[in-house]
């Protein structure tokens, strides 16, 4: 069926939630939703192989754990059995200047050698880089302590907001929200130089779906919280007003797309959805994606 494409390039992108961290059963190759990724590289590729039809080039993206993952053992030994040689990352946006944390799990393998310092320094043929070799340096985060002579420069969110329109209601969280969820939400301000990994579930779930921008810088947010918290204890049907002053919202889909290089920082709006596509699906499409910059990187990487 694939063979009349001959295809040179494969990217592919296995379904997640038999790896992810986030999924306490994860069970890896043993999940049925895993199967049809390993069918298409135990089975087909080796099948396209044997016909001369199979691509020189392959690009894998997976959630961080696949690399610990009996999928990603299968993978290898097959890859390499067919003659490819590989090259494993695990990367984050904020390696390149962005201000997103969404570190991805990557392999590439192609049928010709990669350049020799991609391989110099292994050691073992399994290592999983953290940068891209001869580009820049393993991923520090700041957070935990600062390492002497490591400097990682990561943009502010400021440069990747839409220009104000005075309207604080847009894409602002609904009081229940806040109310009953608003001390679990992962909130920024335009200053910061980090945002959490924004997922398809983005303004429909609160955890682990994404972060939420506080506008207003002056006010202190925990401090702000408290008050809330308090009001809350003490029966106050009007505590949600307390955080209205903080103007917290939603980032927009033209905001994401920014964070996810679909469109550059500043863009007002050179990326175009189809016509018909809803501001649901918006955010569902652009959590579900990779980001453009680093897979760029890493395609230029593979044919290098």
């Amino acid at each position: 069926m694939l063979r009349p494409y001959q295809a040179n390039l494969w990217l592919l992108s296995p379904s997640c939630q038999p790896y992810t961290v986030l999924n306490p059963f994860a069970k890896g190759a043993a999940d049925p939703r895993a199967k049809s990724f390993l069918h298409l590289v135990e089975d087909v590729l080796p099948e396209l192989v044997n016909l001369n039809a199979h691509p020189h080039h392959l690009l894998v993206e997976n959630v961080a754990g696949f690399e610990s993952s009996s999928t990603r053992q299968l993978l290898l030994h097959t890859l390499r059995r067919l003659g490819y040689t590989t090259l494993e990352l695990l990367l984050t946006p904020l390696q390149f200047g962005i201000p997103n944390s969404r570190m991805r799990y990557y392999l590439l393998a192609r049928t010709s050698p990669f350049e020799a310092h991609c391989l110099a320094d292994e050691g073992a043929s399994d290592k999983v880089w953290r940068h891209i070799p001869g580009r820049g340096s393993d991923w520090i985060d700041p957070r935990s302590g600062s390492i002497e002579g490591v400097q990682n420069h990561v943009d502010s969110l400021r440069r990747y907001l839409d220009e104000s329109t005075g309207d604080t209601r847009l894409h602002a969280v609904p009081d229940r929200v806040l109310e009953k969820w608003g001390r679990l939400f992962d909130i920024v301000v335009p200053s910061s130089t980090r945002t959490c990994c924004f997922t398809r579930g983005y303004t429909q779930l609160v955890e682990r779906a994404g972060s939420i921008l506080q506008e207003n810088e002056a006010l202190d947010t925990t401090d702000t919280f408290d008050t809330f918290l308090r009001a809350m204890a003490d029966g106050d049907a009007k505590a949600v007003d307390i955080l209205k002053p903080l103007h917290l919202r939603y980032f927009s889909p033209s905001e994401l797309l920014r964070l996810f290089c679909f469109a550059a920082p500043g863009d007002g709006g050179s990326f175009h959805w189809p016509p018909g596509v809803s501001t649901k699906s918006r955010y569902r499409l652009i959590g579900n994606s990779v980001n453009v910059r680093v897979v760029s990187e890493l395609l230029d990487l593979l044919y290098s």
